[in-house]
């Protein structure tokens, strides 16, 4: 699943949001909802590499 990150702003707050549903907390900080969006995609498992084929 690909992530990717968006700022939304509503009035003087900007929140950050993924395409996964994730949504960080209003900040009055457009940095700071940024900052947010990072570590949400950095904190996200690794996909796991697909199984080795078996021999059948």
């Amino acid at each position: 699943m690909s992530h990717q990150t968006s700022l939304t702003e509503r009035g003087s707050f900007a929140v950050a949001r993924c395409s996964c549903g994730w949504a960080g907390p209003a900040r009055r900080s457009r940095d700071r909802a940024r900052t947010d969006a990072e570590t949400h995609a950095l904190t996200l498992p690794s996909p796991s590499p697909p199984p080795d084929p078996v021999d059948a």
